[in-house]
């Protein structure tokens, strides 16, 4: 499998995504995902971020999409969110890459007001309509499962539920470790996802509290959630560190190698990066 960066991990330096693009090649990664709003740049971003990719051959595989809109209440939001949604799978077209990485949010009003289930119902009638413009452009969707009690997709339960609701094939889902952990999903959860799945996460945490640091950093056991990955046969996928702010700010080139060195040893031990 490719290991690869989110390069929201550079945002703390201020810098133009150009350095982090070239940081995450001089690391050594394989890939990168990007996490940007197509609505918030411009026709020039979008070459500059395509051409330092190509030129450092860095491959793109995700574009990262908080569209928590999709389920909002008010249908005016929600037609909103599927064109908003439409615009990231155009930006990874143009990126050439893999899947756009999508977090749906939540229920509102703690499960109140509005029946569940007509948010759930909501929730699976604009991602299969996004699957369908997803297939057209040769993409998939990755559904993101997020570990907090009101997500929509916080269990393999629940994910398995939607993606089968959905029904389409271009929507599947997104393995995130430390949600996995954080959810109390145990590795052998993972085999009932087998087929459905276009992307990892990977990244540590305190097991209590979601914290998106380096491998090693936190208290996860990473090795049998990894084994449970190579026994799915996902090889041509990517696994991608996620990483939130640095506590220096002023040492994230060490802060992002440190995270690669780890995942690196952790991915060649459970046989899925190099020999």
């Amino acid at each position: 499998m490719k290991l690869g960066l989110i390069n929201s991990a550079w945002a703390q330096t201020g810098l133009d995504t150009s350095f982090g693009i070239h940081q995450t090649k001089e690391i050594g990664f394989d890939s990168i995902d990007i996490f940007t709003d197509p609505l918030d740049i411009d026709v020039r971003e979008r070459k500059r971020i395509k051409d330092e990719c190509d030129r450092v051959g860095l491959p793109i595989i995700s574009v990262a999409c908080v569209a928590v809109g999709l389920i909002d209440f008010n249908p005016s939001v929600q037609r909103f969110h599927v064109e908003r949604v439409k615009a990231y799978l155009d930006l990874a077209y143009v990126f050439e890459a893999r899947n756009v990485l999508l977090v749906l949010g939540e229920y509102i009003w703690q499960r109140e007001v509005i029946p569940p289930a007509a948010q759930w119902r909501t929730g699976v009638d604009h991602v299969r309509t996004l699957g369908d413009y997803a297939a057209g452009l040769g993409l998939e969707l990755a559904l993101e499962l997020e570990p907090f009690h009101l997500s929509l997709l916080n269990d393999v339960d629940s994910m398995l539920r939607f993606l089968t609701d959905v029904g389409h094939p271009a929507v599947k889902a997104n393995l995130d470790i430390s949600h996995l952990v954080l959810a109390r999903q145990l590795p052998s959860t993972l085999e009932r996802l087998r087929g459905r799945i276009a992307h990892v996460h990977i990244s540590d945490c305190d097991g209590n509290v979601h914290g998106d640091l380096p491998p090693g950093r936190g208290v996860i056991d990473f090795a049998p959630y990894l084994e449970a990955i190579k026994e799915l046969g996902i090889d041509d996928r990517a696994v991608s560190i996620e990483l939130e702010y640095s506590p220096q700010p002023d040492r994230i080139v060490e802060w992002v190698r440190e995270a690669y060195l780890a995942t690196d040893r952790l991915m060649r031990a459970a046989g899925l990066r190099g020999e």
